[in-house]
């Protein structure tokens, strides 16, 4: 089980140990030192990197699409191959961080996501840059689990967790939401500046990591040892699975070709469920699902950011193209929900402290329900102040108090060996959460458009309220799953 350290215990610093496979402990007995800080630093920067870098691309898409002639059907790939190597080979990136060793695998990743970023900006082919949109989603598939598998071993389960845990989750949501900014911003100087970004950054981060972040212990030294067959079933399976979801909307949900790649995905399925049983070192110890504290939030994960990228993606395309909003006009009209995240990070620690994780998440699933419930009012003679931005500040509410919860809730009571799969297992249900529900609103939206025309001025883009309903009905799912588990969890807390 994690080690924690008694309240009279000091705080350690984060000066690699005598023994330096050992991570050392960080308590809130007393004051972080400098050196924890920066480590905190490190790994919420790169997470931060990962969402910038997903928003900012997708503000530019117009402007490449322009500038490369590149019809929408391959403009999509630029956002869908991210996803494609990030969703499908998260679970193996964050096996890899307990067994290869959490400090080797997130330099390391970081280093690839930094110098993909650099060498991207300088291309013209849409090919290359949907391939190295590809290598940046891998990357991110290792970094995310490993970082957050730092934080969970470095830091001591409790008051010091949930500390580092809210920065952390709550600086994420902020890159995702600042990018935003930065993507209205550097489209203004072209779209390559949105590209180039993130890759000085993340080597600055990689350069700073190897003076602070923990050593680890390398559970595996040869490849036999390795679960290869579960790395490749699962990851293969996973892939095959986010493909049939980006091709649904083009091809069908019932053509040959997504019940194909839906049918290859369950078989892979089955294959990684019985190789994981049979295994004597699993990439997944399937017991660890067993843990319904771990399911409820995977599954909250899933809707949230489904709820959240699909609602995205409607009132993008519904203030750029029906009220001729500006790409740097629509960042701003969803700024204040990042604001309001960033205002939470300082208090998120004292409120996980005394307020259980099921209570907040069931919170946060409500507020982003009143949220999108409210958003159906939606009408071109509605102003920003009546309608966007009391949505903007319900999300802003729901992301506080859920997501920080999701992940402490998700890595809560898990063994050291197992945290950077605890952490894969939640980001996985994210990534293909929002794969999902967005692929779906895209399918009603194609069919609105094939019957009823293209959007039109100050109308609503077909298909949007129908749309809605979903990420309406979608949210209610999640609000009565969190419910329900909260009622659960309050009569076993009575009954003990």
């Amino acid at each position: 089980m994690t080690s924690t350290l008694l309240p009279e215990q000091p705080a350690h610093d984060l000066t690699p140990p005598s023994n330096p496979a050992t991570a050392p402990t960080v308590s809130t007995a007393q004051p972080w030192a400098a050196r924890t800080w920066l480590l905190l630093v490190v790994l919420c920067g790169a997470l931060f990197l990962d969402g910038l870098d997903i928003s900012m691309v997708g503000v530019a898409l117009p402007s490449i699409g322009s500038d490369l002639a590149m019809s929408p059907a391959a403009l999509q790939w630029i956002v869908s191959g991210y996803v494609l190597g990030y969703g499908g080979l998260l679970l193996l990136g964050g096996r890899s961080a307990d067994l290869l060793g959490r400090r080797q695998v997130f330099l390391t990743a970081v280093a690839v996501f930094g110098l993909a970023s650099v060498v991207s900006a300088t291309l013209s082919s849409p090919e290359a840059i949907i391939a190295l949109r590809f290598v940046k989603g891998v990357a991110a598939a290792f970094t995310v689990p490993a970082g957050l598998s730092i934080i969970t071993t470095t830091f001591a389960e409790g008051p010091a967790r949930n500390k580092a845990l809210s920065i952390y989750t709550v600086v994420g949501a902020s890159g995702f939401s600042l990018g935003l900014v930065f993507g209205g911003l550097l489209t203004e100087i072209g779209w390559r500046a949105t590209f180039l970004l993130p890759g000085p950054v993340a080597l600055l981060l990689v350069v700073t990591g190897l003076r602070v972040v923990p050593r680890s212990v390398r559970s595996v030294t040869r490849l036999a040892d390795f679960d290869l067959a579960g790395a490749l079933t699962s990851t293969a399976a996973l892939l095959l699975l986010v493909v049939a979801v980006v091709e649904a909307p083009t091809q069908g949900w019932a053509s040959a070709v997504v019940l194909g790649l839906l049918a290859a995905a369950v078989v892979l399925g089955a294959t990684f469920v019985v190789t994981e049983l049979r295994h004597p070192s699993p990439l997944v110890r399937l017991g660890i699902l067993r843990s319904w504290h771990l399911v409820h939030a995977n599954v909250s994960g899933a809707v949230m950011a489904g709820g959240y990228f699909a609602f995205q993606f409607l009132v993008t395309l519904y203030l750029q193209d029906s009220l001729g909003w500006s790409p740097l006009s629509m960042a701003l009209g969803f700024l204040p929900a990042g604001l309001l995240v960033i205002a939470s990070s300082t208090r998120m620690d004292r409120v996980l402290a005394r307020v259980s994780t099921q209570a907040l998440i069931a919170t946060g699933m409500l507020a982003f329900l009143a949220a999108y419930t409210l958003f159906l009012r939606v009408d071109p003679g509605l102003g920003y102040v009546a309608l966007l931005l009391p949505t903007m500040l319900l999300l802003g509410v729901g992301f506080a108090t859920a997501f920080p919860s999701i992940n402490a809730q998700a890595t809560a009571g898990v063994a050291d060996h197992e945290q950077g799969l605890a952490s894969g297992l939640v980001n996985t249900s994210v990534q293909l959460g929002g794969a999902v529900v967005l692929a779906v609103i895209s399918a009603i939206l194609a069919g609105a458009a094939a019957t009823q025309g293209p959007a039109r001025p100050d109308h609503l883009i077909p298909g949007m309220l129908s749309g809605l309903q979903v990420v309406v009905g979608i949210t209610a799912v999640g609000v009565v799953a969190s419910l329900v588990t909260l009622v659960v969890a309050r009569r076993a807390a009575a009954r003990a």
